[in-house]
């Protein structure tokens, strides 16, 4: 991995549901060519792996990992189709201990203060803040900034391009998660170049809202 922390590879990290493999990569050359390179591929659909291996295979500068992970045994398949890094929604011991000893990096989702400490104590100072949104947004990350400085975020869930620089003006915030570059009906039509164009804007996004 060319940076040594997966949340400064880009601003934004992609959060890619496929439903049918064959979109996987020209999906994904959409969005590196937009400057997104590092794409989070849900394992929430059947065609979640296939799609992965494929982007490992196919799509150059694609720096390419797997989400939604929940169990050791699907820790261990993504590993094997190729992901160069694993995020979970939530964690576990046993998540954990197998994200850790996966050999590639991750992102354990956290959405309270207990959860971040617990994290920091076994030596996990980068997490997923998951559902943001939900969980308390800006605020809620700004207020662990000051008790907690070690800790960096993904804040994940309910982030559009409008609310993106907000989490991204944070010290705690090295990157966010989303969709909004990848609208279900460019997908459906195989618009590569609309996914594209809204990669590159979301590749643009600061604290300021401008090129950083």
């Amino acid at each position: 991995m060319a940076s040594s922390s997966l949340l400064d590879l880009a601003p934004v990290l992609p959060v890619v549901v496929i439903e049918d493999a064959a979109d996987a990569v020209p999906l994904a050359r959409a969005l590196v060519a937009g400057g997104l390179p590092a794409i989070e591929v849900t394992l929430r659909t059947p065609a979640a792996l296939d799609a992965l291996r494929a982007i490992a295979d196919e799509v150059a500068g694609a720096v390419v990992g797997v989400g939604t992970v929940l169990t050791p045994g699907q820790v261990k398949e993504s590993v094997a189709a190729g992901a160069g890094f694993l995020v979970s929604p939530g964690w576990t011991e046993l998540l954990l201990e197998a994200m850790q000893g996966s050999g590639v990096p991750f992102l354990p989702g956290v959405s309270t203060t207990s959860e971040v400490v617990a994290l920091l104590e076994r030596e996990v100072r980068e997490m997923k803040f998951f559902p943001a949104a939900a969980a308390g947004g800006t605020a809620y990350l700004k207020s662990l900034a000051g008790p907690l400085p070690q800790a960096r975020f993904c804040p994940t869930g309910g982030i559009g391009i409008d609310s993106a620089p907000e989490y991204l003006a944070l010290p705690n915030v090295g990157c966010v998660g989303g969709s909004w570059m990848i609208p279900a009906d460019a997908v459906a039509a195989r618009d590569w170049g609309r996914i594209e164009a809204l990669a590159r804007e979301a590749a643009t996004l600061s604290a300021g809202g401008t090129c950083r």
